[in-house]
């Protein structure tokens, strides 16, 4: 099912605290929306994939920046309580606050802070920390580091990069020169045009698309019936693909396993899917 020895994965970019709002509706210009509940908990596009490589047996470490205040502590926390050997820098800039609306059918909009977390630079990175990795992951985060990272990575390693929403806007073409995998959304994929090896493009209830030298392999998604929450469903679903793709090479089996953690994810308030094996299974065998 996974291999027995875990494997050193490296990932790299935000360290935010969420602020959740489940709201009756995303409100338009000129509207108004009603809140119903709060939730708040860690979060961050390389924090949750950190977390759910560590729940899945990997050794997960993750590479970023908080700041020195409660918020930054508690995300911490929740890094190390999963099993991740976090490499934090306390920045001056307070910890980075996402403020997540998320409706009824789990469709979310977000707004920010600039706060901590683009503080990390390739030279904040802890002296060996890379030096065994078998793969490094990139999140969207300052493309400088990014690129430096990347060149940083041993020779064997595979890299892969989820540039995010901000992808198209950030001058990332150094980093896409290092890139093994790409994983992109559906509309992301329509607004970057770079040469990689792979890309993997999820497609939300659709399923996933693998696009590689073999050609291209899709996965259809799976039923989950009533969404709670789609915030962190792509972090989950990079974390169970990477955790079999480096592992075996296979495509259909490692968009399978990402489609299940990302099922999982949207099952779950906020970005932990609380992901096993066990789960997994259960959820590819409906």
């Amino acid at each position: 099912m996974h291999r027995t020895r875990a494997m050193h994965i490296v990932c790299a970019g935000h360290i935010n605290w969420d602020v959740r709002l489940h709201v009756d509706r995303l409100p338009t210009p000129g509207d108004e929306g009603l809140i119903e509940r709060r939730h708040e908990s860690g979060g961050g596009s390389a924090a949750n994939v950190a977390v759910g490589l560590a729940e899945l047996g990997e050794d997960a470490h993750l590479l970023g920046a908080a700041g020195d205040d409660e918020r930054g502590s508690e995300a911490t926390a929740r890094l190390e309580e999963a099993g991740v050997e976090p490499h934090v820098r306390i920045a001056e800039a307070p910890t980075t606050v996402k403020y997540v609306l998320v409706n009824g059918a789990g469709e979310v909009a977000l707004l920010g802070t600039d706060g901590a977390n683009e503080s990390f630079g390739a030279d904040d990175l802890p002296a060996g920390t890379l030096d065994t990795a078998g793969a490094l992951h990139l999140t969207g985060q300052r493309p400088e580091t990014a690129a430096e990272l990347a060149r940083r990575a041993p020779a064997d390693a595979v890299v892969s990069f989820d540039p995010g929403r901000r992808g198209a806007d950030r001058a990332y073409d150094a980093v896409f020169e290092h890139v093994d995998v790409l994983l992109v959304n559906e509309k992301e994929a329509q607004t970057l045009d770079v040469d990689v090896p792979v890309t993997v493009t999820k497609l939300g209830a659709e399923g996933a698309r693998w696009s590689g030298p073999a050609g291209v392999v899709e996965s259809g998604g799976i039923d989950v019936g009533a969404v709670a929450d789609t915030t962190g469903a792509g972090d989950a679903f990079a974390a169970g693909f990477l955790t079999v793709w480096l592992d075996e090479r296979e495509p259909a089996r490692a968009l399978g396993v990402g489609n299940a953690c990302g099922a999982l994810a949207v099952g779950e308030e906020g970005p932990d899917a609380n992901l096993s094996w066990e789960r997994i299974e259960s959820m590819l065998d409906r």
